[in-house]
């Protein structure tokens, strides 16, 4: 209370009043300056809309007419089992396409790479692609709903033209830049004005609203974006309030006054981590890898949990993205290590067969420094280089492959080797298989859940599998749960897995005694596990 009369006595209260009639005049100020800005911001953001669509679908077009001029041969496209198979291929590393097909004179399909019986399909126009000589665009709406455009490309000597369905929906960015919700709207058609595809709200009235039209140069589309000016100001509310925020600040320094105000204690994910990782906090856990025909123990995969203080458990999934996005992943990754080659250095070393396995975030493969951080860590431990694998997720975006290849070269001239993760579930298909030279791919849980019930998942994994055989590649599949699961993946010609069907993740302590367990060395003395630092 004593505070409150010091803060308003008659001179502060007069002190007050000059600030706010000083204030008026910044605050009209930076009101017209707001508005303008805002107006700039607004159609700013439509432009952009307008650019990122006929950029993506220039983009999507471009891959699908690159896998039709591949499939394509002299005499036309066949319904061969071999052109069949390469059709599932091209489909799979390709993102845009859903269905290839082989399409009659008549317009009758003969055939697609699905080997699916075929829904009716309402053809709502046709016209040549504009810019592709030999090559057809269609718009159809599926019997579901679902609109796609079918991309056909001449027909060859036999009259049969070999065509892709794609959905219209990855040829228009369906976020505003910001990633949020699309406040106005955008729609993109053919260069003959056929509709292929709208996303957000209908096109308002032309008053009080910002718009843009962007024309493709290199396939004619026409990409409209739109967006009401009275939602997008409503949006710009924190800008709106800059203006008294300058008030408020004039005021406040010509008082001059010195309150205390209470402090607001924060938390500060970030802190945490950087806290965390000091401490020593992120533990190693291993998920055993099986040899699913003999049996014999393969080695582990390292998955790291946050032990706290009090003992819980935190799982990756809710602290690797912050590592990641806030440049700790790195040190996180060689902390984790270290603790590998303390506390299972000892049993490893006598074992020179077992692989360990790290993940590996993709950013990580873009510094060559990697490469002697690797080396120094394994370097004076029982732990040889050829038995750590590195692990890259097919979902970590890499910008350069050049670079990113030549940095697993160099990991690979260790002698360590380089594993793919969640191999057929991001949307690189079969690119890192290809460029990145690596030396293991691992299928994920979500085609081994439907191997036996699902012919399409099986088809992909019969593809990878062989693919990786040719390339002489290792195959290791993910999430096993059941024996019927190990059954088809050995019919499939998969030799090692991982799963809860053999082990869960597995504390240090465990993991040792299970090695121990499986591989016992014949006239030698156990060896004791040491506690990670």
């Amino acid at each position: 209370m004593g505070l409150f009369k010091r803060v308003l006595t008659r001179r502060n209260l007069a002190v007050i009043v000059i600030g706010v009639l000083l204030a008026g005049i910044p605050l009209v100020v930076a009101d017209l300056w707001i508005g303008a800005m805002i107006d700039r911001q607004g159609q700013a953001e439509v432009v952009a809309v307008a650019k990122r669509a006929v950029g993506l679908a220039e983009m999507r077009v471009d891959q699908v007419i690159g896998a039709l001029d591949a499939l394509a041969v002299d005499k036309g496209a066949a319904c061969r089992e071999d052109h069949v198979m390469a059709m599932r291929r091209a489909a799979f590393a390709t993102m845009p396409i859903k269905e290839i097909s082989v399409v009659a004179s008549d317009g009758t399909t003969l055939c697609t790479d699905l080997d699916l019986p075929l829904g009716k399909r309402n053809e709502l126009s046709r016209e040549p692609l504009h810019g592709a000589d030999g090559h057809w665009l269609d718009v159809l709406v599926l019997e579901n709903g679902e609109r796609m455009i079918r991309l056909r490309r001449k027909p060859g000597a036999d009259g049969n033209s070999i065509a892709a369905l794609v959905p219209t929906v990855v040829l228009l960015p369906q976020v505003a830049n910001q990633g949020g919700k699309f406040n106005g709207g955008a729609r993109i058609s053919t260069s003959a004005g056929s509709v292929i595809t709208a996303v957000g709200q209908s096109t308002p009235a032309d008053a009080g609203r910002f718009t843009e039209r962007v024309v493709s140069g290199k396939y004619g589309f026409i990409a409209d974006s739109w967006m009401p000016r009275a939602p997008f100001f409503a949006e710009q509310t924190d800008l709106k309030w800059l203006g008294a925020y300058i008030a408020a600040a004039i005021i406040l320094t010509l008082l001059g006054s010195r309150v205390l105000l209470p402090r607001r204690v924060e938390n500060d994910p970030i802190s945490d981590l950087k806290r965390a990782l000091k401490a020593g906090e992120f533990v190693p856990y291993y998920q055993p890898i099986v040899d699913i025909r003999s049996g014999q123990l393969r080695g582990a995969e390292v998955l790291v949990r946050w032990r706290k203080p009090d003992g819980s458990l935190v799982f990756p999934g809710a602290f690797i993205p912050l590592a990641e996005s806030s440049g700790l992943i790195r040190a996180m990754t060689c902390d984790l290590m270290r603790k590998v080659c303390v506390e299972a250095g000892a049993v490893l070393g006598q074992r020179p067969g077992l692989k360990i396995s790290f993940n590996f975030a993709g950013k990580l493969f873009s510094d060559a420094t990697i490469v002697k951080d690797v080396r120094s860590i394994f370097a004076n431990t029982p732990i040889k280089l050829s038995q750590v694998v590195l692990e890259v997720t097919e979902r970590d975006p890499i910008e350069n492959f050049t670079e990113t290849r030549q940095i697993i070269a160099a990991l690979q001239g260790l002698g360590v080797r380089i594993a793919i993760d969640d191999v057929g579930t991001g949307h690189s298909g079969l690119s890192y298989m290809l460029k990145l030279g690596v030396d293991i791919i691992k299928i994920d849980k979500m085609f081994v859940d439907a191997i036996g019930t699902d012919r399409n998942s099986t088809t992909i994994v019969e593809t990878l599998v062989d693919l990786a055989h040719n390339m002489r590649m290792d195959v290791v599949a993910e999430g096993v749960e059941n024996f019927e699961q190990v059954t088809h993946l050995r019919e499939l010609g998969i030799r090692s897995a991982q799963g809860y069907v053999f082990a869960p993740p597995l504390p240090g302590s465990a993991f040792l005694q299970l090695v121990e367990a499986i591989d016992p060395i014949q006239g030698a003395e156990a060896v004791e596990p040491k506690e990670a630092a």
